[in-house]
């Protein structure tokens, strides 16, 4: 058999795999799991760091101080450097549309070793355990929340017994490179951390994420939270996987009551958010990257290309074999664009993004040799996200 043929087989047979193997990523059915109200709702601190997110704060915190929560909650804002009039507009705000009550503070720069995010979320926290909550919302500035999700959030919490409920946020698909690129990169997360193993108690494998993150006050304290993080550009996993080791009980799904307002209208800006972690997910690991390259091309670009390949020879045994792991491809990535409410035309379209995705990687990876590392906001980090390495 030639070299086509051989990588042909491969990529069915890792379709096969992934199909059913890789605890069914590609079901967009783990949602918020069965809950009821609880006889007595617990107080919560939501915290919210922002840097320069005057932008998205019209269109998101006004959702949040309007939550319809029995039990006392309060929301705090940490303004984390912003030069465009984050906080005090975040106050007007608070004024004109009333609700939960807002506190809004600035935690300096951070110092050495913290990264910019993780120190407003530590100066948060630290502000919201006074009040003393039993639960911590931490939420980003670009998410809004349906007028039910923090009550909704608790009941879960509260009936499954969770340390830590996290949703993944439904991310703005509007224009043309978000319909190709968005939906995708919640498919290849849920590829990468199986939604149904995160909640397994016992298992290596531990997500979450960061726009909407429910979580008890003392699992924070065992898994020393954020401290023990703080190097962590991928935040949300670490944090994540530091619950987990501490013997808390985590799930993560696919939101319905959660939105990000924030646009990426452009290649670029998406292209910037895959880059400014991607290396890190394979801990700044050249072997991992040579891997993944390779991964992305058997899995991904194999198929179309043994199809177009075993048609012009006329070998139908090779037209076949890509022909089917094309299809498999497609067929798993349909419920995630009916999630998004997407039309279905971009399905067979899934190597080209995945293509996109190999050269964002490979971009990461170069902009970290170069010095640049990791950017949050208008802050780079170059050093390795040791919370990942030592994971």
């Amino acid at each position: 058999m030639s070299a086509v043929a051989w990588t042909a087989v491969g990529s069915l047979a890792a379709w096969l795999w992934l199909l059913l193997g890789q605890g069914f990523f590609w079901r967009t059915d783990v949602r918020l799991p069965p809950r009821r109200d609880p006889d007595d709702w617990p107080s919560v601190c939501v915290v919210v760091p922002a840097r320069d997110e005057a932008a998205v704060l019209p269109a998101s915190l006004p959702s949040l101080l309007a939550q319809d929560y029995p039990g006392r909650a309060e929301v705090f804002l940490v303004d984390d450097g912003s030069s465009d009039g984050t906080g005090e507009l975040a106050r007007e705000l608070a004024r004109t549309h009333g609700g939960l009550p807002l506190t809004v503070d600035s935690p300096g720069e951070p110092p050495a070793g913290w990264t910019g995010k993780l120190w407003a979320v530590r100066h948060g926290i630290g502000l919201a355990r006074a009040r003393g909550p039993e639960y911590l919302l931490l939420t980003d500035a670009d998410i809004a929340h349906d007028a039910d999700s923090l009550r909704e959030l608790v009941a879960a919490a509260r009936t499954g017994g969770f340390d830590l409920v996290s949703q993944m946020a439904r991310l703005r698909v509007e224009s043309v490179w978000e319909r190709l690129v968005v939906p995708a990169f919640v498919y290849f997360f849920a590829q990468l951390y199986p939604f149904r193993w995160i909640a397994v108690k016992g298992s290596r494998t531990a997500a979450a994420a960061g726009g909407c993150l429910l979580l008890r006050t003392d699992a924070a304290e065992r898994a020393r939270i954020p401290d023990a993080i703080r190097h962590a550009v991928i935040d949300d996993v670490a944090l994540a996987r530091a619950v987990k080791r501490g013997g808390g009980h985590i799930w993560l799904g696919l939101a319905e009551r959660v939105d990000s307002v924030r646009p990426y209208p452009r290649l670029h800006d998406l292209w910037r958010m895959v880059s400014r972690s991607a290396y890190a997910q394979l801990r700044h690991n050249p072997l991992l990257l040579a891997g993944t390259v390779a991964g992305l091309t058997v899995v991904y670009l194999a198929p179309p290309v043994a199809l177009a390949v075993g048609l012009a020879a006329g070998n139908v045994w090779v037209a076949t074999t890509g022909g089917l792991a094309w299809l498999l491809m497609t067929a798993t990535y349909l419920p995630m664009l009916r999630y998004y409410r997407q039309p279905l035309w971009p399905a067979p379209l899934l190597p080209v993004t995945a293509f996109l995705y190999l050269l964002m990687t490979v971009d990461s990876a170069v902009q970290h040799y170069r010095g640049r590392g990791a950017a949050w906001k208008g802050r780079t980090y170059a050093r390795p996200d040791t919370a990942l390495d030592e994971s």
